[in-house]
């Protein structure tokens, strides 16, 4: 996968943060992210570099100084409209996944510049032809349109 840009989509003004298939049908997997990790990735793919370390760039160099490697994060799961990833670390005492956010996962890839994957599970579910930015736009309004707070608990 290739991380392609955030948006915001209307009226609701809500992150969507794009991902692409790098080979085959190069479909678009959009995922609805919260306005913090909207931010922190927008400020790792401009290059901007805050006075002191933001939590994701915290995280990078706690990486670093523990000699660990992000190797690549993967987005494993949608369940119930909510989706899940991990983190693959290389340490000394051998290879780890952390489980995570796509969004905070993303954030880390894009400072780190490591591969994204998505499993084909969500890819089938979730994933949308390029020429289908209708059928983005419709869903996630509906989404939005039919939302509520208890869906998050």
């Amino acid at each position: 996968m290739e991380f392609v840009e955030v948006r915001l989509e209307m009226p609701a003004n809500t992150p969507i943060m794009m991902l692409r298939e790098v080979d085959g049908r190069r479909r678009l997997l959009p995922i609805a992210i919260g306005n913090p990790e909207a931010a922190a990735i927008h400020y790792a793919v401009e290059g901007i570099e805050p006075p002191r370390p933001l939590t994701h760039d915290l995280l990078t160099i706690v990486l670093a100084e523990l000699d660990a490697v992000l190797e690549r994060v993967t987005v494993t799961a949608l369940l119930d409209r909510t989706f899940y990833a991990s983190l693959t670390l290389i340490t000394a005492a051998g290879t780890k996944l952390v489980s995570c956010r796509p969004s905070d996962g993303i954030a880390l890839a894009v400072r780190v510049k490591c591969p994204i994957f998505a499993s084909d599970d969500v890819l089938d579910d979730a994933a949308v032809d390029p020429d289908d930015d209708e059928l983005i736009i419709s869903d996630f309004q509906s989404f939005i349109d039919n939302v509520s707070p208890d869906d998050f608990a």
